[in-house]
């Protein structure tokens, strides 16, 4: 077993030279026994995505974790949010989710957790991946439940929005991903809803385009879509349906964190704990706002399972990452779901004269890059990383650390971070004007570039 496919938050590899159903099996025996040795459990959740290799797959981790002695509630195809629901419904709280989520249709993997505040993350996957390794694990016979969770989940759904009156005209894009086989059904729950949808076929292959939501280009036709038909919004999911993406009345693509704001403007008079967390890649406007709504700013790493379990932990009413990962826990169990969190932006419409772009208007200008990502090899990555930090240390310059090093300047930031889920570092750089962009930017992107050929 390649031990590199046991990342910061996750298990996550090429099919099938690095996932594979052997992998599969090896990490259900496995998860089946760490959960009974080290957590005193004998039960769990699983559920898969819409990936090609993901019913082979799917079979092989049960078959292995019912053979440490652990039964199961398999909740099938399901979108990653569904099965969180499952766990929860089911009082499980713990179990697998076979996806790859965002990556190419090649790859594949495991989400895993061991406590109720989310996916596993850091030491947990760590520990996690030495004990796998090791290969001491228990034997018995498991039994396998199956249990239909959909049903449970588009109620759960309806009793969470509450539409106004407003008709909406929307364009849904799935990317060919798991949503495609639930967005229809749940969105025609609300009748003042006018849909359009695109790529909502169930296609692993992805064959209009990348379904990651987050990246601009990836979001073409939906921009087209929307300019076509005239629609007020259009909202984008990812593969495995927990990430959401937005393209304004005007066929623009709306960056997650503008996105923020427009929720935290709607919540933050009816919630008492107003502290907001965001990662290292949002605009520093989020911040800004923030604090012009009288709430707390809290800037933390990037990564679903850290953001998530941080607020599940410390009890924020919203939080978020750049990515398109956003977590409500005013009135829902902090569970990142593309589709629910589409319908969140939806109810808030359906509530105003307003059109999407003036959800978010009014902030303060800042200039940014999108992410930059740059291959290096997971070897050296998070050693580029500390090479910036000693540069930043040398340069006298205030930074934060959380994850990688966000460089403070008082007129704009630098990041540069270690991806957790590919070979990659990630950039990002922001400004109060185009020159000074430019000057942050070609500051660190040379630093980078030079670490990068000394190794």
């Amino acid at each position: 077993m390649d031990k590199n496919i046991f990342r910061e938050y996750d298990i996550r590899g090429v099919y099938p030279t690095q996932i594979n159903e052997e992998v599969a099996y090896i990490v259900g025996r496995s998860y089946g026994s760490y959960i009974q040795e080290k957590l005193k459990r004998n039960l769990c959740g699983v559920g898969r995505d819409n990936r090609l290799s993901s019913p082979t797959l799917a079979q092989e981790l049960i078959r292995g974790i019912n053979d440490s002695g652990c039964n199961v509630i398999d909740f099938g195809l399901v979108t990653t949010p569904m099965y969180y629901y499952g766990c929860l419904k089911t009082n499980v709280i713990i179990g697998v989710m076979v996806t790859a989520s965002h990556n190419p249709k090649d790859d594949n993997g495991f989400k895993f957790s061991f406590d109720h505040l989310g996916n596993a993350r850091g030491e947990q996957v760590y520990d996690f991946r030495d004990y796998t390794l090791a290969g001491k694990f228990l034997s018995g016979k498991g039994k396998t439940t199956s249990f239909e969770i959909k049903d449970y989940y588009k109620s759960f759904i309806e009793e969470n929005i509450t539409m106004g009156n407003r008709k909406l005209k929307i364009v849904l894009d799935c990317g060919n991903g798991t949503t495609s086989l639930f967005a229809k059904e749940i969105y025609s729950m609300f009748p003042n809803l006018d849909i359009t949808m695109i790529c909502d076929k169930s296609d692993a292959t992805f064959p209009n385009h990348h379904p990651d939501p987050s990246v601009p280009e990836n979001n073409k036709m939906l921009m087209d879509k929307v300019l076509e038909i005239g629609a007020d919004i259009g909202i984008g999911f990812d593969g495995d349906g927990d990430r959401v993406g937005f393209i304004n009345e005007l066929g623009e693509y709306v960056p997650t964190d503008k996105a923020m704001i427009a929720y935290i403007r709607s919540i933050n008079d009816k919630v008492s704990n107003k502290k907001y967390l965001y990662d290292v890649k949002c605009s520093k406007a989020l911040e800004d706002e923030i604090i012009k709504l009288g709430g707390t700013p809290i800037c933390y790493r990037t990564g679903n399972s850290y953001t998530r379990a941080e607020v599940n932990k410390k009890n924020y009413p919203f939080g978020g990452e750049y990515s398109g990962h956003l977590y409500f826990k005013d009135r829902w169990p902090c569970i990142d779901s593309g589709l629910y969190n589409g319908l969140r932006m939806l109810e808030i419409l359906s509530n105003t004269d307003k059109k999407f772009s003036e959800l978010y208007d009014n902030i303060n200008i800042y200039y940014n890059t999108p992410e930059i990502k740059i291959p290096v090899s997971d070897d050296i990555k998070f050693k580029i990383v500390d090479i910036v930090i000693e540069y930043a240390k040398t340069k006298k310059y205030k930074y934060l650390d959380v994850d990688g090093i966000r460089v403070q300047f008082e007129d704009g930031w630098a990041l540069v971070r270690a991806s957790n889920t590919g070979p990659n570092l990630t950039l990002r750089f922001e400004a109060n004007t185009h020159e000074r962009l430019a000057s942050i930017q070609k500051e660190f992107e040379k630093l980078v570039k030079e670490a990068i050929a000394s190794y």
